[in-house]
C-alpha cells in the first residue's frame, strides 16, 4: 500500500470532498486510508483549534473508554499548555513541527506513559499537519502490522500535505462538523 498511484487516488478523492464535505467527513477519509497505506491498527486525526490553540483530535481509533464519550462529543480535545506546548509523545509533532516514529515509547524523551485505560501502543508515528509552514493539525498512527520506517514516514508526510490543503480550507470556512 501506499504507492505513487495509491496517494494520487487518496488526493483526488479528498480535494474532490472540496467545498461540500465536513472536517469530520474528509477526516474521516484520512483516518481510514491513513491505517490502510501504514497498515496500522489505530490512528488520531486531529486540528488545531484556531481560536484558542487546543489539539482536536476529530477521527480516531477507540483506545480507551472515553473514546466513546469523545466520540458522542464529537471530539477529543487536549488543551495546549500555558507555555504554548503540548508536550508528552503525543504533542511531539506539534510542538517541533517534526515528523517521527518510535518502536519502543516507553524509551523516547517526550514519552510519559499512556493514560489509564488506555491499550498498549507498540510503536508510533506522528506527523504534524502544516499549511504554508505553520502547524494546524496532526496525524498519528500506532500498532503497525511491521515496524514503522521511513517509507512509512514519507507516506504519512504526503497524506498530511493534502489533508494540509483540506484542513486550512474548511478551517476558513468554519465547516468543521
Amino acid at each position: 500500500m501506499g504507492s505513487e498511484e495509491e496517494l494520487n487516488i487518496f488526493r483526488g478523492k479528498i480535494l474532490g470532498m472540496l467545498p461540500d464535505s465536513t472536517l469530520k467527513e474528509v477526516s474521516d477519509v484520512v483516518l481510514t486510508n491513513t491505517k490502510s497505506f501504514l497498515k496500522s491498527e489505530s490512528c488520531y486525526v486531529a486540528f488545531i483549534d484556531p481560536e484558542n490553540g487546543d489539539s482536536v483530535g476529530i477521527s480516531f481509533s477507540h483506545l480507551t473508554k472515553e473514546c466513546e464519550m469523545y466520540e458522542e462529543m464529537g471530539e477529543a480535545r487536549f488543551k495546549v499548555l500555558k507555555d504554548g506546548s503540548y508536550g508528552g509523545l503525543l504533542g511531539y509533532s506539534l510542538d517541533t513541527g517534526e515528523s517521527l516514529y518510535v518502536h519502543d515509547i516507553t524509551n523516547h524523551p517526550a514519552a510519559h506513559g499512556l493514560p489509564p485505560g488506555h491499550e498498549p501502543v507498540s510503536q508510533f508515528l506522528s506527523v504534524p499537519v502544516k499549511f504554508e509552514g505553520e502547524v494546524i493539525g496532526q496525524i498519528v498512527a500506532g500498532n503497525p502490522e511491521e515496524d514503522y520506517d521511513d517509507r512509512d514516514l514519507k507516506i504519512c508526510e504526503e497524506i498530511a500535505e493534502i489533508y494540509g490543503m483540506v484542513l486550512n480550507e474548511l478551517l476558513n470556512k468554519s465547516k468543521i462538523v
